[in-house]
């Protein structure tokens, strides 16, 4: 569903290909609408979809003329929604840490937890940003929190550990 929009705008997608997803995305689109509008004793069929025993089949009232890929993409959509949107934030605030400057104050060495590895590369390699910093072959995510930890505490914490 992601790839088949990517796929589309750089050209790697038959048109046939793309209008075939974008009636199926519409009828998703239209269906999950739908479930969140229709209620059951003030439930809607959405959150009645989202409990892990039930399934589309199993809703008390259903769109029988749906297509069966169409149901099981409604399906995977609602129960997977909060992942997905945990997923998406996650994303977001990396994409706002990947241009954060790493400022030439941050010594590596002072910084606790951080591993040899970690340290040796980041002290070697200088990145000046948070970005290029994780994208160092061997700089995990752990490392990489910590930095960001260090560059929160600012210059002052710094430089009482010198």
């Amino acid at each position: 569903m992601r790839l088949c929009k990517i796929g589309n705008d750089i050209g790697t997608l038959k048109n046939r290909l793309f209008d075939i997803f974008k009636r199926k995305k519409t009828l998703i689109d239209k269906e999950i609408t739908r479930l969140n509008t229709i209620h059951i004793d003030a439930t809607p069929l959405s959150q009645i979809l989202r409990r892990p025993e039930m399934t589309y089949a199993d809703l008390p009232i259903q769109d029988e003329s749906l297509p069966v890929e169409v149901a099981k993409q409604v399906e995977i959509a609602i129960k997977y929604a909060g992942y997905i949107e945990r997923q998406e934030q996650e994303v977001e605030k990396f994409r706002a840490m990947e241009d954060k400057q790493i400022p030439l104050w941050l010594n590596y060495a002072t910084i606790t937890g951080l591993r040899n590895e970690a340290r040796q590369k980041l002290i070697r390699h200088q990145p000046a940003t948070v970005g290029q910093a994780s994208r160092i072959s061997g700089i995990s995510p752990s490392d990489i929190s910590l930095v960001l930890v260090h560059l929160k505490r600012g210059p002052q914490k710094e430089m009482a550990t010198d």
